[in-house]
C-alpha cells in the first residue's frame, strides 16, 4: 500500500474516531435527531453546505457539465443553492419555531395521523436511491485508492459511515461534517490551482462551442418546462425534506438557522463550481476518456492521478470521501429519524425515552441494509439519483407550503394534493419518461389542494370570547 492508501485510512479512522466522541453526547432520541438544538453557526452552516456536496456533485454533476454545458447542471448546483436560499428565506424561521423533531411531526400537527403516515413513506422512499449512490460512490473511490474489488468497496464504505451514524446520530453527523466541509474546500481549491496551471480556465472556457454556458434554454415551450422542472426537483423538492430539516432544527438559535442557511447557499454554490470546471477541464485533457460510457463518474478522479501531483492526489481523495460521508450519514439518519419517530413509534404505547433512542439506532440499520442491498443491485450513481429523485415534490411540498401559511388548508386538501400530485408524476414516468413529469405533478399537486380547500375548507376554530 502507498503513501496515499495510508493517508486514507488515517484519516478515515480520524473520522470514525470523531463519531465515537460525538457519541458521549446522546443521551435520547433529541440528541440523536436534533444534536439537541445546539449547533453554533461554524458547525450548523458546515452541516447545511454539506447536504448535497456528495458523490452526485462531484462525480455526477461535472460530467453532466462537459456533456451538455451550463443547461445541463441546472439541477444540481444551482437548485441545489437555490434551496438553500429559500430556506433562510421563508422557511428556516417558521420551522424552527415549531419545537418538534422530524418533518412528520409537522404533518401530524398540521393535518393529523393519515398525513403524517403518507407524508413519512414518501420521505422514506426518496431517500433510498441517494443513501444507494453514496454508497456506490464510496465502493468506486475504495476501489480507485485501495486496489480491491467496487463491491468489496461498497460495503467497508457503508460500514463505516453506518458505524458512527449509527453511534452518535446528528452529534456524529454535524461534527465530522465540519471537519469534512473544511477538507473539501482545502482539496478542490488546491487541485483547481494545479490543474490550472496546465489547463488555463480562460482558454478551455473560451474553447467550448457556442451556446455551451446559456444560462436559459431555447425559446420554446418544452425547453422552459424542462428548464423550470431541473429548478423545482431539488430547489423546491428538497424544501420539504428530513435532512434540511435536522439541520436546521439543530441550530442552537433561529437567527443562526437562517444565518447558517443563507452562509451555506453562498459557500456551496461556489465551491460547487470547482467541480465543474474540473469536468471541463478533463473532458479537454483527457481526450479518450469516454464520457457516456459506464464509468464516466470517474472523469475527476482519473484528471487528479493523471495529472495532479501525489499531495495533491492525497488532499483531493480525502476531500472527496468527505463529502461523500457526509452526504451519505445525513442521509442516512433521515429517513431514520421518521421511520423511528412517525411510523414505528406507534408500535409501543409508552415508550421511554431510551427506547426511542434504541428505535432511532435500529432505524438507522434498517435504512443502511437496504440502500446496501440497492445499491449491490444497481451500482450506477445516476440510476440511483434518478430513482430517488422528485418524490417529495409532487407529493409533500405543496402541502407543507400551505400547511405553513394558508389556515384554511384541510387535511383532505392535503391528502387530495398527495394524490393528485404523485398519481400524476407516476402515470407520466411510465408514459412519458423526462423530467417533466415533476413540473406536471406538481402542478396537479398544486390543483388537488386547492380543490381541496374549496371543497373542503378548513373550519376556523370557535371564538371563546364571543359568548
Amino acid at each position: 500500500m502507498d503513501g496515499k492508501g495510508i493517508y486514507i485510512i488515517c484519516y478515515l479512522i480520524a473520522t470514525i474516531a470523531i463519531g465515537v466522541y460525538a457519541a458521549k453526547r446522546v443521551k435520547n432520541a433529541k440528541d440523536f435527531i436534533l444534536a439537541g438544538r445546539s449547533l453554533p453557526l461554524p458547525i450548523s452552516t458546515a452541516a447545511l453546505f454539506a447536504t448535497w456536496f456528495g458523490s452526485e456533485t462531484i462525480l455526477g454533476s461535472s460530467v453532466e457539465f462537459a456533456k451538455g454545458g451550463t443547461l445541463a447542471v441546472i439541477q444540481d448546483p444551482f437548485g441545489g443553492a437555490l434551496c438553500l436560499l429559500l430556506l433562510g428565506l421563508f422557511f428556516a424561521k417558521a420551522l424552527y419555531r415549531m419545537q418538534i423533531l422530524t418533518f412528520g411531526d409537522f404533518y401530524r400537527n398540521r393535518y393529523g395521523r393519515p398525513m403524517e403516515f403518507l407524508a413519512g413513506i414518501c420521505l422514506i422512499f426518496s431517500y433510498f436511491g441517494w443513501v444507494a449512490a453514496q454508497f456506490v460512490a464510496l465502493g468506486i473511490m475504495m476501489q480507485v485508492i485501495f486496489g480491491i474489488s467496487q463491491m468489496s468497496g461498497i460495503f467497508i464504505g457503508a460500514v463505516i459511515v453506518v458505524f458512527y451514524t449509527f453511534l452518535g446520530g446528528m452529534w456524529s453527523v454535524s461534527l465530522t461534517d465540519f471537519l469534512q466541509s473544511i477538507s473539501i474546500i482545502i482539496g478542490l481549491t488546491l487541485v483547481l490551482f494545479q490543474i490550472n496551471q496546465i489547463q488555463p480556465i480562460v482558454c478551455t472556457l473560451q474553447a467550448t462551442p457556442d451556446g455551451f454556458l446559456n444560462f436559459f434554454p431555447k425559446p420554446n415551450y418544452q425547453s422552459w418546462v424542462l428548464y423550470f422542472s431541473a429548478w423545482m426537483v431539488v430547489g423546491f423538492g428538497s424544501l420539504p425534506q428530513q435532512d434540511i430539516f435536522q439541520r436546521v432544527m439543530s441550530a442552537k438559535s433561529e437567527t443562526v438557522a437562517v444565518r447558517a442557511s443563507f452562509l451555506s447557499a453562498i459557500i456551496y454554490l461556489g465551491f460547487a463550481m470547482i467541480p465543474l470546471i474540473l469536468g471541463l477541464q478533463a473532458s479537454f485533457l483527457l481526450k479518450d476518456f469516454d464520457l457516456r460510457g459506464e464509468n464516466s463518474q470517474l472523469l475527476i478522479p482519473m484528471l487528479v492521478l493523471k495529472f495532479a501531483s501525489p499531495i495533491v492526489q492525497v488532499l483531493f481523495f480525502s476531500a472527496l470521501i468527505s463529502a461523500i460521508l457526509s452526504t451519505a450519514s445525513g442521509a442516512i439518519l433521515a429517513p431514520a429519524s421518521i421511520l423511528s419517530e412517525n411510523i414505528l413509534k406507534y408500535l409501543f404505547k409508552n415508550p421511554t425515552d431510551q427506547q426511542l433512542l434504541r428505535l432511532s439506532r435500529y432505524s438507522v440499520l434498517i435504512i443502511s441494509i437496504i440502500s446496501l442491498l440497492l445499491a449491490v443491485g444497481k451500482p450506477s450513481i445516476y440510476a440511483l439519483v434518478e430513482d430517488s429523485g422528485g418524490i417529495s415534490l409532487v407529493s409533500i411540498f405543496i402541502p407543507m407550503v400551505f400547511g405553513l401559511w394558508i389556515r384554511r388548508t384541510s387535511q383532505p386538501a392535503a391528502l387530495l394534493s398527495l394524490v393528485f400530485g404523485l398519481v400524476t408524476w407516476i402515470l407520466l414516468e411510465i408514459f412519458h419518461d423526462d423530467m417533466t413529469s415533476h413540473f406536471y405533478g406538481t402542478f396537479a399537486s398544486l390543483f388537488g389542494i386547492m380543490i381541496g380547500i374549496y371543497l373542503f375548507p378548513k373550519e376556523k376554530a370557535p371564538n371563546p370570547k364571543a359568548n
